[in-house]
């Protein structure tokens, strides 16, 4: 038993497994291990950014949107700096194009979800069945009034 055990702090200390079966020892290829890692970490961190742009308000919309892609799960994330101008029934969307114009054609855009705070970070849940590559941009726009108060590109 005391061989076994030995067997085992020996592999594990040189970077070994064992390979169940004739008690074979398996190197571990720790280049490959580390490949894989760094592919996975690429895959949670993945993301693009753009800065808010202030469409016609007295109140400027600034900060930083970012869409962000963890374990799979995609999420539009608004940095600390974030601040917009208030109003009724605001609303983030995804608009197609670039530039975003101050009242939106209801082709042209998707909801996400009503903004959460009109200052600081947040951050929102894409739907899976929205396909990130058919948007240009992120805009905080008010549905009652028909209004964009900013927009970032992405």
């Amino acid at each position: 038993m005391k061989r076994l055990a030995l067997a085992i702090l020996s592999a594990t200390t040189l970077g070994m497994t064992l390979v169940s079966g004739a008690n074979a020892i398996k190197p571990v290829n720790f280049s490959d291990l580390n490949r894989q890692i760094a592919s996975h970490e690429a895959v949670q961190l993945a993301s693009t950014t753009g800065q808010f742009v202030t469409v016609e308000q007295d109140h400027p919309t600034t900060g930083t949107a970012s869409i962000v892609t963890e374990d799979g799960v995609t999420y539009l994330v608004f940095d600390d700096a974030f601040t917009t101008a208030t109003g009724p029934d605001v609303q983030v969307v995804l608009y197609t194009q670039q530039e975003v114009p101050v009242n939106l054609n209801e082709a042209n855009y998707v909801t996400i979800a009503p903004l959460q705070s009109f200052d600081g970070g947040q951050r929102y849940l894409i739907p899976s069945e929205i396909d990130i590559e058919d948007y240009e941009t992120v805009a905080i726009w008010c549905r009652e009034f028909n209004v964009t108060f900013g927009y970032a590109p992405l």
